[in-house]
């Protein structure tokens, strides 16, 4: 009987060493977050930046958004959501989607991805560990961060299926 209850006994010790040991790899710090949110910001310009001028307007279908509305959307979720649940200031600058340029259009993503860092980085731990209700969810702000995350990378997909659709070459994806 002895040998039966050290086995399990060193089995659930062991199952929860490697749970405890997942739990504490699974996490991603701040910083390992604001390197790859860096290189969503690139890949974003990048990916703008292959779609020639007569494209910006594209739309796979009359309802969607165009290109650029993409790109744009991507900027001003970055700023709105920021603003509103990652304790963001006004971050001081606008765009009109219908008068800019290509160019405008990169420094204003360009500008939305640094007011982003900045809220981030601004955040306490305390403060991203924080529960918030946003769009009816009980969250934290980290939630919300990588939120952001997801939302970006939702629209820029979306946007490189544009480039495929013009005929043009996306830029190639880079992990880190």
């Amino acid at each position: 009987m002895k040998n039966p209850l050290q086995f399990l006994s060193g089995f659930f010790m062991v199952t929860i060493f490697m749970m405890a040991s997942l739990v504490a790899t699974a996490q991603t710090t701040k910083d390992e977050f604001l390197s790859k949110w860096q290189n969503s910001k690139q890949f974003t310009i990048d990916v703008l930046n292959k779609m020639p001028d007569s494209g910006m307007d594209y739309k796979t279908d009359p309802a969607a958004m165009s290109f650029k509305e993409q790109i744009h959307h991507i900027g001003t979720a970055i700023t709105g959501i920021s603003q509103g649940f990652l304790k963001g200031g006004d971050p001081g600058f606008t765009i009109d989607l219908a008068t800019a340029s290509k160019a405008d259009l990169a420094a204003f993503v360009s500008k939305s991805y640094d007011y982003g860092t900045a809220t981030m980085q601004a955040l306490s731990d305390a403060d991203a560990g924080e529960t918030i209700e946003v769009f009816g969810n009980n969250v934290s702000r980290r939630q919300v961060m990588a939120l952001l995350m997801d939302h970006s990378t939702h629209h820029r997909g979306a946007a490189i299926a544009y480039l495929r659709a013009e005929g043009v070459e996306p830029p190639a994806f880079v992990g880190f």
